[in-house]
C-alpha cells in the first residue's frame, strides 16, 4: 500500500513540473524575444520578464490547486454515490462486481462467490468499485496544495531561463541572442528528460519541445518588430 501511494505522488510531481516547467521556459521567452524586438533598453526586457514570471506562476500555481480540489471533489462526490447505490441497488452493483472480475478472467461462480464476500463489508465493497468500476484512485488531501507550489516553482524555474540572459548583456538584441541559445538548450534537456519520464521516445520530446518553443519566440518577435515599425 505504501509503495503504492510513492508511486502516485512521483508521478503526480512529475505532472506538476511538466506543466509549469513547460510553460516556464516557453511563455517568458517569447515574451522576451518580441520586447527584444521593440525596445533598447535591457532593464525594460527584465522588468517585464519578471513581472510575467510573477503573474505567470501565481496564474498557474492558481490552477494547479483548483484542479487538485476538483480532483478530490470529484472522487468523494463518486464515493457518496457508490455508497448510496450499495444501499439503494445492492443487486446491481454485485452483478457489476461479477462483470469487472469477469472481464479479468475469473470465472461465473467464483466472481459470484467475491461478490457476496465483498457486499459483506460495504467499505471494502465501495472501495473496489471506485478503483475497478470507476478508475479512481483515493486523492491525497494535501494535493491540491502541492500542485499549487510545484507548478508555480516550476514556472518561475523555467522562466528564469530565458531572462537570464538580459542580465549579463549590453543590449536586448545581444540578450536575446544568449537567451535563444540558452533556451533551447535547456527546452532540448527539459524535452528529453520530459519524454523519458514519461516513456516516450527522447529525441522526439526533444525536437518537439524546442521546436515549440523555438516557433513561439519567433512568431512574438516578428510581430513586435512589425508593429516597432
Amino acid at each position: 500500500m505504501d509503495q503504492h501511494e510513492q508511486h502516485f505522488q512521483g508521478s503526480a510531481l512529475v505532472k506538476d513540473i511538466v506543466i509549469g516547467m513547460s510553460d516556464g521556459l516557453t511563455v517568458p521567452f517569447a515574451l522576451a524575444a518580441g520586447l527584444s524586438g521593440a525596445l533598447a533598453d535591457n532593464q525594460l526586457v527584465i522588468t517585464a520578464g519578471l513581472a510575467e514570471i510573477a503573474a505567470g506562476s501565481i496564474a498557474m500555481g492558481l490552477g494547479g490547486y483548483l484542479a487538485g480540489r476538483t480532483e478530490t471533489e470529484h472522487y468523494h462526490a463518486e464515493e457518496r454515490r457508490e455508497f448510496q447505490e450499495v444501499e439503494t441497488i445492492p443487486e446491481r452493483e454485485k452483478a457489476e462486481v461479477r462483470e469487472v472480475l469477469e472481464e479479468y478472467g475469473v470465472s461465473t461462480a467464483l466472481s459470484g462467490q467475491v461478490a457476496e464476500e465483498l457486499s459483506r463489508d460495504k467499505k471494502k465493497w465501495v472501495a473496489f468499485m471506485m478503483r475497478f468500476e470507476l478508475g479512481l484512485e483515493p486523492p491525497d488531501p494535501r494535493r491540491a496544495g502541492k500542485s499549487a507550489w510545484n507548478i508555480a516553482l516550476s514556472y518561475v524555474a523555467g522562466g528564469l531561463v530565458p531572462l537570464s540572459a538580459y542580465f549579463f548583456t549590453t543590449s536586448p538584441h545581444l540578450g536575446l541572442r544568449w537567451s535563444c541559445a540558452i533556451t533551447l538548450a535547456a527546452l532540448a534537456f527539459f524535452g528529453w528528460a520530459k519524454a523519458r519520464a514519461m516513456g516516450q521516445p527522447p529525441l522526439r520530446g526533444m525536437l518537439t519541445t524546442t521546436l515549440i518553443g523555438a516557433l513561439a519566440s519567433a512568431a512574438a518577435f516578428g510581430i513586435a518588430k512589425w508593429i516597432a515599425h
